[in-house]
């Protein structure tokens, strides 16, 4: 006999509706896997068998031939066990079941029977939602995630014995969907915490209202990385597209903690500069996502950013400009979210005080200092938008009584400039300054006479790029926004060209 039933499995971060289709024949006892099965899935073969005995289910001694549509796209994953089971089952004439073409079937089986959670969950209810399904059968455990999307009949089963009974109508799931849990984020660090650097928390509100690119430089020891760890905690909340974005691509990374709870907090993601360019951009035989993905509507903060390798920081350059990481493989192209915040960190040269002699004397030499900027390359350094310098902050500063302003105000802020381009772009795919197009900037970026000016000596005298030109009139945008000014002025653009000076102090 005959049956089809319908699995899933993720490819990339979206989720891919699997057909399984199950045939028991006459003939010597075996049982195949095909449809471009990884190891994980051509082993559940083993999975299926000892499971079905140990549900007090027979195991058709017979030629069992399991394929899985479509033929010519990788299957990874143990997430097919469960539709593999009840195939053999139906199609072995032990369980009838009517209308299973509206219905999902996901789940890892244990050999005693009992289902395993699993990853990706979310990405694959979602997409069979998108496909028209209206029920969805998954391991109890993976419930609470399922129920993140709406318009779906969720059976949460523990084993492949409850599912039989389920579809034998000896038992049916009781409770209502499980609550979403969307607790307000709670941080445990402040920019209150921050004595001093006034002017960098200044460059820091500026980058979370535009959502503009930070590059930190300074002596070792000077706050960077206290900064830039604090910047999730200025950020606007995330809309409930945004969490299920998020929540999706760590749940196919494995990163969720605890299922069933919608992420609110922005990512904040700090690898270590030893990570390879598909740790970082993503890769593989079926692409993975990688940092800066996992990092989407969030912070990707690279620390010492010269210690990285400069081949993978080129591979940044793509996802800085268009917000997405698309990889090619003979298999599959597949593109990745990156609609993130990059926040760098480095110090001038090795020892990490050249410019700072009055601390502590520079030991480089210039052809070490040299090599060390040259990692940095003129098209990456032109793709963040803001440079600020992080001084040493002196005694008197650091050991004063008197605190600093709350994250929360500063969000306050943050949240009413970003409305203000919401509005702006409203009908866009866009929603901030920092991914206008050029269209964009001559429509919202005129600038009167004294700017103009100012504009026209910063670009000789600095000697910038049309690239840091565009970029300059983005800060400026964003300032004016934290000004609640329709118009950019001169002081607008004066400040946005301050954060570029660095190019030439350390780059010339």
């Amino acid at each position: 006999m005959y049956t089809k039933l319908y699995s899933a499995s993720v490819l990339g971060i979206d989720g891919r509706l699997v057909e399984v289709e199950v045939d028991i024949s006459n003939g010597l006892p075996s049982f195949d896997i095909v449809g471009l099965p990884d190891s994980a899935v051509r082993e559940a073969k083993d999975r299926v068998r000892a499971a079905i005995k140990n549900s007090e289910a027979h195991f058709p001694l017979q030629r069992i031939t399991t394929n899985l549509a479509p033929a010519d796209v990788k299957k990874e994953g143990s997430g097919f066990d469960l539709a593999i089971a009840l195939g053999v089952l139906i199609a072995s004439g032990q369980l009838t079941a009517d209308s299973l073409q509206r219905t999902l079937f996901i789940g890892e089986l244990a050999l005693d029977g009992s289902l395993r959670p699993l990853s990706g969950v979310l990405a694959m209810v979602m997409a069979a939602r998108e496909a028209g399904l209206e029920e969805v059968v998954l391991p109890a455990a993976n419930a609470a995630e399922g129920a993140l999307v709406d318009g779906l009949r969720l059976v949460p089963v523990v084993s492949l014995a409850q599912a039989v009974a389920y579809f034998r109508g000896e038992w049916r799931p009781t409770g209502g969907p499980t609550e979403q849990m969307c607790e307000e984020s709670v941080f445990s660090v402040d920019f209150a915490d921050v004595q001093g650097q006034s002017h960098v928390k200044r460059a820091m509100e500026v980058a979370a209202a535009g959502q503009h690119n930070l590059l930190l430089i300074g002596p070792p020891g000077s706050g960077k990385t206290m900064l830039a760890r604090r910047i999730p905690t200025i950020l606007p909340k995330m809309s409930l597209q945004e969490s299920l974005e998020v929540t999706k691509i760590c749940s196919i990374a494995g990163l969720i903690k605890e299922r069933g709870r919608l992420i609110t907090e922005r990512p904040f993601r700090s690898p270590h500069h030893t990570i390879s360019t598909a740790g970082l951009v993503g890769g593989g035989t079926v692409p993975k996502p990688g940092e800066v993905s996992l990092a989407h509507r969030g912070v990707l903060f690279l620390d010492e950013l010269p210690e990285f390798s400069k081949t993978v920081l080129e591979v940044l350059r793509q996802p800085l400009e268009d917000r997405e990481v698309t990889l090619g493989r003979a298999r599959a192209v597949l593109t990745f979210p990156a609609e993130l915040m990059l926040v760098a960190s480095m110090n001038p040269c090795p020892c990490g005080y050249f410019g700072y002699e009055e601390d502590r004397s520079c030991t480089c030499t210039p052809h070490q200092v040299s090599r060390y900027r040259s990692k940095i390359s003129g098209p990456l350094l032109d793709r963040i938008d803001i440079h600020i310098e992080v001084p040493k902050v002196d005694f008197k500063t650091l050991s004063g009584a008197e605190t600093g302003e709350s994250s929360s105000a500063i969000r306050e802020r943050v949240n009413r400039a970003r409305e203000r381009q919401a509005r702006r772009f409203q009908g866009k795919e866009h929603s901030t300054n920092s991914t206008m197009s050029t269209a964009d900037i001559r429509e919202h970026c005129s600038l009167d006479k004294e700017s103009r000016q100012l504009m026209k000596q910063a670009f000789d005298t600095l000697g910038l790029s049309a690239r840091a030109h565009d970029r300059i009139l983005k800060v400026a945008r964003t300032i004016a926004d934290l000004d609640g000014a329709e118009q950019i002025s001169a002081s607008h653009i004066a400040e946005a060209i301050r954060y570029r000076a660095l190019d030439r102090k350390f780059w010339e």
